[in-house]
């Protein structure tokens, strides 16, 4: 996913460390429709609570929606809003995901409560940093 070194004449012209937006973008969008799609068909076998259901749901919704933004801010090339969406997508549904899954009491449930608004909170800086760019951008 992330860029390598270019070696001419057997020295460093350009190191690019920043990911491929794009496959980001896909990976994401992949995990979002596996994840929706155990929740449609496999994750009623495991619980029946429409609450743990909803959230598994909504988790994934929103994996899917900022895996395409991940894609699309980053076709700009300036600004941190595909870091934000992709952090957020980890935090945010990734938090639920495990929520969801991990039984009552289980020990990990009380450090992924509060990782969940945290990724919320990193969506909505990615969406505040695509509003930036586009005012600092010249109109086309």
């Amino acid at each position: 996913v992330y860029g390598s070194f270019r070696v001419s004449h057997k020295r460093t012209i350009c190191c690019s460390m920043e990911p491929n937006w794009t496959a980001v973008s896909g990976i994401l969008g992949a995990i979002g429709v596996a994840c929706g799609a155990f929740g449609a068909h496999g994750l009623k076998s495991y619980t029946s609570d429409p609450s743990l259901l909803e959230s598994w749901k909504t988790a994934a919704s929103y994996q899917m929606l900022h895996a395409v933004m991940v894609g699309l801010s980053s076709l700009n090339g300036k600004g941190h809003a595909p870091k934000l969406f992709s952090l957020g997508c980890l935090c945010f549904s990734g938090s639920i995901y495990g929520l969801v899954l991990l039984p009552k009491g289980h020990s990990l449930r009380k450090l992924l409560g509060p990782v969940t608004p945290l990724g919320g909170l990193l969506f909505i800086a990615g969406w505040l940093s695509m509003a930036w760019n586009a005012k600092s951008s010249p109109r086309r």
